[in-house]
């Protein structure tokens, strides 16, 4: 099954809702968090609104804090650089956004990016991406692994604000 697929056949949104109180905006993640498979982002522009540049992503809990592996080049990262590195997120699981705007619905929190360069922490996160995401991991953990080792692909924290 390709990571399409797969995204559009998880979760509801009720079931997003009923875990964390639909609409409801925080400065930390509700407990519970980690059982959901998506969070949707989108950074927000310097005069405070929301890109257009959204997307449904996998993510991992630590904490309050998100994390995100991506490609060098994504948005997510590139508005990084740019010093755009405040971003709204939601959490829960609708699926693709594109085709479930609803995601707008879920509850919501503000946070800021950073880049987590440091090794070691990708690989004990990356050990908690592949038991999450266990069903995809023979296909992704290896691209990501040496996505991070080339360069290709960074490492976010979101650290709520």
């Amino acid at each position: 099954m390709n990571r399409r697929a797969h995204l559009k056949g998880l979760g509801t949104l009720a079931a997003g809702a009923a875990l964390f109180g639909a609409g409801r905006a925080s400065a930390a993640l509700p407990p519970g968090a980690d059982s959901s498979r998506l969070i949707y982002i989108t950074p927000l522009k310097r005069d405070g609104s929301e890109s257009t540049c959204q997307g449904e992503v996998w993510f991992m809990r630590d904490g309050d804090d998100l994390f995100v592996v991506t490609a060098t080049e994504a948005w997510r990262a590139r508005a990084i650089t740019t010093g755009q590195d405040v971003a709204k997120i939601w959490v829960g699981d609708v699926g693709v956004w594109t085709r479930n705007p609803e995601y707008v619905e879920l509850p919501s929190l503000m946070a800021r990016a950073s880049f987590v360069t440091d090794p070691a922490q990708h690989a004990s996160l990356l050990d908690k991406f592949g038991a999450k995401y266990s069903d995809e991991w023979p296909v992704w953990g290896p691209r990501w692994k040496t996505g991070l080792a080339d360069g290709s692909r960074v490492l976010i924290r979101y650290q709520p604000v």
